[in-house]
């Protein structure tokens, strides 16, 4: 078995804190880590919203959301979060240089024992390892948003990861409730993503192009297929942060007005997601 025992997760934004409570509820001790005080300060608030589904969704009981919140601890001083850590998960903004910054500030910071995962949705493990100084033991460990209820988790090595360390992170993410799915060779965007990004990427091209509206383009998707969301229902619980983020470095015409408009029509207006109140649709 895994000997993970104490997570360190390096990012507090949605997917953060999902997979921190995530890893606490089936029993380990979480250690989040962010930029500043002000910041980690709106954790509280975030374990009460998660809690909530963790109840609506796994019938969890008072006991067990007492006895999450006291494994999960916080810090803005980043030796101090990686000092104890097995494994480091790492939950930043999409975008490859800053994910290579701040894995060579933890690179340098964590234990020797400590194995190096990404959650990166879009990128690979090769594009950041060396960055790490630990190549060795990086590699890729991608969560669904609502971790507790789509719950893949995604383990992709890149051609220098011990197998080992694989394997570690596979016995883990079967600790943590998530379903093991291991990814043998790079992909970009995993299994997961290189469904779903097409079919999200064609719903944007529908809107940005003005051949109709969102609520229209989801009905349609729902009604045909059955499925419970549209998939601009599914943009607004990924968050318009990341969806920014993909469609900016994706490089096409296309991409870069999706991504001009997200900005202007939601992140510029506070309509961030599901998570934030509002995005495509109000909550």
């Amino acid at each position: 078995m895994s000997g993970f025992t104490h997570v360190t997760v390096i990012g507090s934004g949605v997917l953060g804190s999902q997979i921190a409570f995530q890893a606490a509820f089936f029993g380990k001790e979480v250690m989040v880590y962010d930029i500043s005080e002000e910041i980690l300060a709106e954790l509280p608030t975030r374990w009460d919203r998660l809690a909530g589904f963790y109840v609506r969704d796994m019938e969890a009981t008072e006991d067990q959301l007492e006895q999450t919140r006291s494994r999960l601890h916080h810090s803005a001083d980043l030796a101090q979060a990686l000092a104890e850590a097995d494994v480091v998960i790492e939950a930043v903004p999409e975008n490859l240089e800053l994910k290579r910054k701040v894995w060579a500030q933890i690179g340098a910071a964590a234990p020797e024992q400590a194995v190096l995962c990404t959650n990166s949705s879009t990128l690979l493990p090769s594009d950041i390892a060396a960055a790490t100084g630990h190549p060795e033991r990086f590699l890729a460990l991608h969560f669904a948003n609502e971790v507790w209820k789509n719950n893949t988790g995604e383990v992709m090595g890149h051609a220098g990861t011990d197998p080992q360390a694989v394997q570690q992170v596979l016995e883990f993410a079967g600790q943590i409730g998530l379903v093991p799915i291991h990814v043998e060779k790079e992909q970009p965007g995993y299994v997961l993503n290189t469904l779903l990004v097409p079919f999200l990427n064609a719903a944007t091209h529908l809107w940005v192009q003005d051949i109709a509206e969102p609520e229209e383009i989801d009905k349609t998707w729902r009604t045909a297929t059955g499925s419970p969301l549209g998939p601009f229902q599914i943009l607004d619980v990924v968050g318009m942060e990341t969806v920014y983020q993909i469609n900016l470095n994706a490089g096409t015409e296309e991409s870069k007005k999706v991504a001009q408009r997200i900005k202007t029509e939601f992140i510029d207006r506070g309509r961030r997601g599901r998570d934030a109140g509002g995005g495509f649709y109000t909550y």
